[in-house]
């Protein structure tokens, strides 16, 4: 047994031997210099198949970019904000501009109190060139007297039988002024006084001088202020409400393009806005745009920017919707009643004319209808953006001063 385990061990040993030294022998075959192509060759591709990819990296603006889009998306798919800062002043211009564009001549009420003298006084008034602007009614005295009381009559004639005239009007109601002036001028007229002095009246219904060519500047300008203040300080309070404000925070998003994408946004809806007021304005009214559509781009822009500064003023503090709402109708307050959007400030009296002129919405409604009425230049109006810049400047200092973010 010992020897049959022997001569089984030398002959695997044998076999071993033999299997090694083949590999050997094939091994020791092959080329140096093929091992080294070989090498050179796998070598690179290794060091490819393992190369990382590069990070791709964002630019400066790339977070501004990002922020505006977000903005202008939310602002479209708020279909509230789209009639409020497009389709309103479209339906307000159109109400308006109607109701004073072919305004009839206005009729002046009178009484005439019955007596001998009143059925000549009703015919000089007919046969008067005034015919057309009064309409003579006689009345017993008591019922002129009530009619006059409340509102139906503008003005009491009295006939007196030297053949004179007493006049009871109010003083403090303009359509019982005008008919005073009418039917006293008429009953002159008819018993024979002549003028002096000869006069020509000429009618104007001309683009430029009508109350719709005032109305549209200070349309633009107030819808102007009403989306910047609203638009900016609204947003702003409704997301620090959310908590919006304090997750932006947490993000590596730059504050400034935050603040600036909110202003930007303005900027792009200011640009449809003056489009579509003044494409309004032309095509329904043919109204007359005189000025350089750039110049009042560039004004528009920068009244939306002062306005947005104001904005973001009111907005820097508070904290719910109620509070935001009650500063904004605050400052704005002012501005719709002495600023001059339906009727010119130039009623009130002087004293308080300064303090007219330096309101922001002043500033813009004067800048504007110069340019779109007048034609006036971007260098003639340099105070009014003046006063403009002046408002957002300090605006935005003290707001990015007191802002906060939760």
């Amino acid at each position: 047994m010992s020897e049959g385990a022997s001569v089984g061990h030398n002959e695997n040993s044998r076999t071993t031997d033999g299997v090694g030294t083949g590999a050997r022998a094939e091994r020791s075959a092959i080329d140096p210099k093929e091992l080294l192509v070989s090498t050179a060759v796998e070598q690179p591709q290794s060091r490819q198949e393992t190369r990382p990819s590069p990070v791709p990296r964002n630019g400066r603006w790339a977070g501004f970019r990002h922020l505006l889009q977000a903005r202008m998306l939310e602002l479209v798919r708020e279909r509230e904000v789209i009639f409020w800062v497009f389709v309103f002043p479209l339906l307000l211009a159109l109400g308006l501009g109607f109701a004073f564009r072919d305004k009839p001549v206005a009729v002046s009420n009178v009484a005439i109190i019955s007596g001998p003298r009143a059925s000549d006084t009703v015919q000089m008034l007919g046969h008067s060139p005034s015919r057309d602007s009064v309409h003579a009614n006689i009345a017993d005295e008591q019922a002129a007297m009530r009619g006059f009381r409340l509102g139906k009559y503008d003005l009491v004639v009295r006939p007196s039988a030297e053949g004179g005239f007493e006049y009871r009007y109010d003083p403090s109601r303009p359509e019982s002024v005008l008919a005073r002036s009418l039917v006293n001028d008429a009953l002159q007229r008819m018993s024979g006084r002549r003028d002096a002095v000869a006069t020509t009246v000429v009618t104007s219904k001309e683009p430029g001088s009508r109350y719709i060519d005032f109305l549209i500047p200070g349309l633009l300008g107030m819808n102007l202020m009403n989306s910047g203040m609203w638009g900016i300080g609204f947003a702003l309070v409704d997301m620090r409400q959310r908590k919006l404000l304090k997750r932006f925070v947490a993000t590596p998003m730059r504050r400034s393009d935050f603040l600036m994408a909110l202003a930007s946004s303005r900027l792009i809806l200011m640009v449809i806005e003056v489009g579509l007021l003044l494409g309004f304005g032309v095509l329904i009214f043919h109204m007359r745009v005189l000025g350089s559509l750039l110049t009042i781009l560039l004004i528009g822009a920068i009244g939306a920017v002062s306005f947005g500064g104001l904005g973001l003023l009111t907005a820097s503090r508070a904290q719910k919707i109620e509070s935001v709402s009650g500063l904004i109708n605050i400052v704005m307050m002012p501005m719709w009643i002495f600023s001059g959007v339906f009727f010119s400030y130039e009623r009130f009296p002087a004293v308080v004319q300064p303090f007219i002129k330096a309101l922001p919405l002043t500033a813009l409604n004067d800048a504007l209808r110069a340019t779109i009425l007048e034609g006036s230049s971007l260098l003639s109006q340099t105070g009014r953006i003046s006063v403009l810049i002046a408002w957002g400047a300090l605006s935005f200092l003290f707001a990015l001063r007191w802002f906060r973010w939760t």
